[in-house]
């Protein structure tokens, strides 16, 4: 659980930055061996590219750093479940363990899709404060849409 809260603070960090980017703040920690080998945040305003997610960017960063396309021994840290691109992207990485920190009501859950049979899925890690970091973004997004904050 310790570890757990350590990696997700860094997932968090990530989606901090998200935020300020006006990107949609959803942070993303590839461990391996105890030891983050990736991170990233949403880039798909940036990178016009609506494959730029947290999850898909980590996968691709830990999938080169390892020089392989199966991914098992390693945990994905995230800030919100996974939606259902990514969740097939995680399938086919095969890897070892997902932990999230807030529910996503339109995440891969939602729609029945299971990751990968030997994956590991874990969720609610500092649930209270991924929800509040997209609840803040969303809020200023109704109050500013000319993204003036």
């Amino acid at each position: 659980m310790v570890q757990d809260l350590y990696f997700m603070k860094i997932a968090l960090k990530e989606a901090f930055i998200a935020f300020y980017k006006n990107e949609v703040p959803i942070g993303a920690a590839m461990i391996y061996e105890n030891t983050v080998i990736a991170k990233a945040h949403n880039l798909t305003e940036t990178l016009s590219n609506t494959t730029a997610h947290a999850e898909m960017l980590v996968i691709n960063l830990a999938s080169n750093f390892l020089g392989k396309k199966y991914i098992r021994e390693c945990t994905l840290y995230v800030t919100l479940e996974p939606c259902i691109m990514c969740a097939g992207a995680l399938f086919w990485s095969k890897i070892g363990r997902v932990v999230c920190g807030a529910p996503n009501q339109r995440g891969f859950m939602y729609y029945g899709i299971k990751l990968h049979p030997k994956t590991k899925f874990i969720s609610g890690i500092m649930k209270n404060k991924c929800i509040a970091l997209i609840q803040k973004f969303f809020f200023l997004k109704r109050i500013y849409p000319k993204n003036l904050y």
